[in-house]
């Protein structure tokens, strides 16, 4: 698997928790790594959270650990109670914070070295769309990244640069059947309608290449945020979220950007949700509105203007 080798995603002897749905991607995932157990001496560990979306989801859970048996691997679930996703407003959010929950809090029970996902070429491609429709910066068209570090847990993505219809070939050749979620079908989810809408409209089109142009994008993309970033660390250092106002007024608008971004990111432990439009509202604050006045952002985040810094709260 070039994408291993390419970014070194797995050592010898790494114990690695992998996620597993049981679609195609995360089962397809599972199988290449068992493939390179024996040769690299890998410990794999089995995890699959069922969200309880679906009626039949605890089929999904069963076929997981029946896989498991199969290879003679450990599998943990952990299913949701669906009632307490309801009253957290967006399911996507929802259901996409609590995996990450699940998969830091297991890797670290079964003191795993890194985390394994199966997101593949589609899944980078329609997540550049989506954040480029939500209006996002450099940050969000660096897509998905192929290893990354959150939360103090290492999360590895060895099919990122396959396309789904390789992984889709490579499950048929073997006779493997995997689940199929019903609810991937359906436009009830924003990546849906991308998945099933937009991108098949823009091959069809304008390119039938569209996939590997949005994937080459996010990594152009990302290199050019990685160096960009490194730039505005060095800047205006000391408290975060305390940014003296003259000193920032000063910076080119891209490192600028950035250090808002990064003190944002300091107080709330990312920028997701964070779009290009809160980031000018941001600037306005500091170039054109008067002292006192405040920006509200998502998730809670308050930006005060005082007369000499920007002072970054939660409330």
């Amino acid at each position: 698997m070039k994408t291993i080798a390419r970014y070194s995603l797995i050592q010898p002897k790494d114990k690695i928790l992998v996620a597993v749905s049981g679609g195609p991607d995360s089962l397809a995932l599972l199988l290449k790594l068992f493939s390179l157990q024996s040769k690299l001496k890998l410990a794999l560990h089995v995890a699959h959270l069922d969200h309880g979306f679906r009626k039949d989801s605890g089929l999904d859970a069963l076929f997981v650990k029946s896989w498991g048996q199969k290879l003679n691997l450990p599998v943990t679930i952990k299913r949701l109670p669906l009632a307490e996703a309801k009253r957290k407003g967006s399911l996507e959010e929802f259901f996409r914070e609590e995996r990450l929950k699940f998969f830091i809090q297991t890797a670290k029970l079964v003191k795993a070295d890194k985390v394994a996902l199966g997101h593949n070429l589609n899944d980078q491609a329609e997540t550049v769309l989506m954040r480029l429709l939500r209006g996002t910066g450099l940050s969000g068209l660096s897509g998905i990244s192929a290893k990354r570090n959150i939360r103090g847990t290492l999360f590895i993505r060895p099919l990122l640069e396959t396309p789904r219809s390789q992984i889709d070939q490579y499950l048929k050749r073997k006779g493997i059947k995997p689940c199929i979620d019903s609810t991937n079908r359906e436009d009830i989810f924003f990546r849906n309608k991308i998945r099933h809408d937009l991108i098949p409209f823009l091959r069809g089109k304008y390119n039938p290449n569209i996939l590997s142009v949005l994937a080459g994008l996010a990594e152009s993309v990302s290199y050019d945020y990685e160096y960009l970033d490194q730039v505005a660390r060095r800047v205006l250092k000391g408290n975060p979220l305390r940014l003296n106002i003259k000193k920032l007024a000063k910076l080119h608008p891209a490192i600028l950007r950035l250090k808002l971004r990064q003190s944002i990111a300091f107080l709330q432990g990312g920028t997701r949700r964070i779009t290009f439009q809160h980031i000018k509202e941001l600037e306005d604050l500091i170039f054109t509105r008067p002292i006192d006045s405040i920006v509200d952002l998502p998730k809670g985040v308050s930006i005060k203007k005082t007369r000499n810094s920007l002072f970054f709260f939660k409330h």
